[in-house]
């Protein structure tokens, strides 16, 4: 049953992981927060999209959840993911305000799909960025329209998102999911790596092979998955896609033209 959220203190949320290992530095607790306005054809957690109302989470149940395990969590902490983690952003500000307040290090996985250049919009995410020591920016694709098509949604605001990080002064790590066929051409590699050698506050770029062991999701949410046919990559594939955005970021951003 739809639970309404009277304050900004309790979130809605799909699941959690008590040990993520992939979601930042150390062991983290992760916390996957429901809804997402993307629609990405290799999406790892479908179940996260739908903007549903069924579980709610508080602030202080995640720190109850966090000291529980913490002996763990020494070099990790909380990552906020989804879904996109921002469309609830009131309710990340409370979350790493009561954990930063409390020692704990605050990681948010983002798509930066919520950002829009609006005075009101920016202070908010200004507000977060107070409360967060490491965004994970996960960069779709470079060209719009092939973003639109992989995702549902142009990624004008999200180039515009992580600038907006990077000029304050935001410790981020870029994420880039390889997908063949979709996100591996040459052309685009290159000038997605012109684009993050801009930034001066990234500091790792990722090159995160796709894989498709979310299928059996799709199966069990009767959700249409439209890359069965799409193999991974091979480790070698991986390496030399990512040498080919190495290469765009030694580029002068004198000579970038996106």
């Amino acid at each position: 049953m739809s639970q309404e959220i009277k304050d900004h203190k309790t979130g809605y949320y799909s699941s959690t992981e008590s040990f993520g290992a992939v979601d930042g530095p150390g062991i983290r607790l992760v916390i996957f927060l429901q809804g997402c306005f993307f629609k990405c054809k290799y999406c790892h957690n479908p179940e996260t999209i739908e903007f549903k109302h069924e579980k709610t989470i508080s602030v202080d149940e995640i720190l109850a959840m966090y000291k529980k395990n913490e002996n763990f969590y020494k070099k990790g902490g909380i990552t906020l993911s989804g879904g996109e983690a921002t469309a609830q952003i009131d309710f990340c500000i409370e979350v790493f305000k009561a954990a930063q307040a409390k020692g704990i290090n605050t990681c948010l996985d983002t798509c930066l799909g919520t950002y829009q250049e609006i005075p009101a919009v920016q202070e908010k995410w200004k507000e977060l960025l107070k409360y967060t020591d490491l965004i994970l920016a996960d960069l779709k694709h470079i060209d719009n329209e092939k973003h639109i098509n992989l995702t549902s949604r142009p990624n004008t605001n999200v180039l515009q998102g992580i600038k907006f990080l990077d000029d304050n002064n935001a410790k981020m790590w870029v994420r880039h999911v390889l997908v063949p066929g979709y996100t591996d051409d040459e052309q685009d590699l290159l000038k997605m790596g012109k684009f993050v050698g801009t930034l001066k506050n990234m500091e790792r770029f990722e090159m995160l092979p796709y894989h498709n062991m979310m299928i059996p999701k799709y199966e069990n949410l009767k959700m249409r998955f439209y890359l069965k046919d799409v193999e991974p990559p091979t480790k070698d594939y991986v390496v030399k896609c990512r040498e080919i955005v190495e290469r765009g970021m030694q580029i002068k951003k004198s000579n970038l033209n996106i």
